[in-house]
C-alpha cells in the first residue's frame, strides 16, 4: 500500500494517514497493521461463531470455539494452562467461564480433581460437533483458500510475521509494565 505520509495540502486529494498514532512513515504502517489486525481478528471471530452454530446448538464465542478445538487438538486432555499457553491468554476466570460454558453443552468433559491436577477433554458430542466444523470450514473456507494461486504460501509467510510481532508486543507489554508510574 503506498502511502502519503506528509500533511496534505489543499490540492492533495489522498487520505491523511497522519494522527496521533502515525506521525511517520514507520507509525503508519504499524497502524494500518494493527487496523488491519483487529479486523481480521473479528472477522475470524465472526467465522468461527457462525460456523460452529451450523454444525451445533451453541452460542460462542470465537474464543470459546477456539478452547473447543484445542482441547480436541491430538485427542488429549489439556490443563487450564495449556490452554492458556496454547492461546496465550492470562485471563483465567474467563477461560474457566468458557470451559463451564462448553462443559454444560456437553462438548468437553472435565477430569480429575485438585489433587491429581484437572484437564478437559472432548466428549463423543465434541468430537462430532469438531469433526462437523471441520468438514464445514473445508468446504467453506479452505476451498477459497486453495483456489487462490500462492495463497497458502502468503499464509506460511504471514503466520512467521504474526508470530514475530507476537514476541515484539509481549516484550513491549512486559516493558511497559515494568516501568508503568
Amino acid at each position: 500500500m503506498l502511502v502519503n505520509a506528509s500533511k496534505n495540502s489543499e490540492s492533495d486529494d489522498g487520505p491523511d494517514f497522519l494522527w496521533h498514532l502515525s506521525g511517520d512513515p514507520g507509525e503508519v504502517s504499524t497502524t494500518e497493521a494493527e487496523f488491519a489486525l483487529m479486523r481480521a481478528f473479528e472477522g475470524f471471530g465472526r467465522w468461527q461463531s457462525e460456523c460452529l452454530a451450523s454444525v451445533c446448538d451453541l452460542a460462542a464465542s470465537g474464543p470459546e470455539n477456539a478452547l473447543l478445538h484445542i482441547i480436541r487438538m491430538n485427542d488429549r486432555p489439556k490443563s487450564i494452562k495449556e490452554l492458556a499457553r496454547l492461546t496465550n491468554r492470562d485471563d483465567i476466570p474467563n477461560i474457566q467461564y468458557s470451559l463451564r460454558k462448553l462443559t454444560g453443552a456437553g462438548l468437553v468433559e472435565k477430569q480429575g480433581s485438585g489433587r491429581t491436577g484437572v484437564t478437559y477433554e472432548a466428549t463423543e458430542e465434541g468430537r462430532r460437533v469438531t469433526d462437523s466444523y471441520s468438514i464445514l470450514r473445508r468446504k467453506l473456507l479452505i476451498e477459497k483458500i486453495n483456489s487462490l494461486p500462492g495463497f497458502p504460501e502468503q499464509l506460511a509467510e504471514a503466520t512467521r510475521a504474526l508470530n514475530l510481532l507476537t514476541g515484539i508486543y509481549e516484550e513491549a507489554a512486559r516493558v511497559a509494565a515494568t516501568h508503568r508510574r
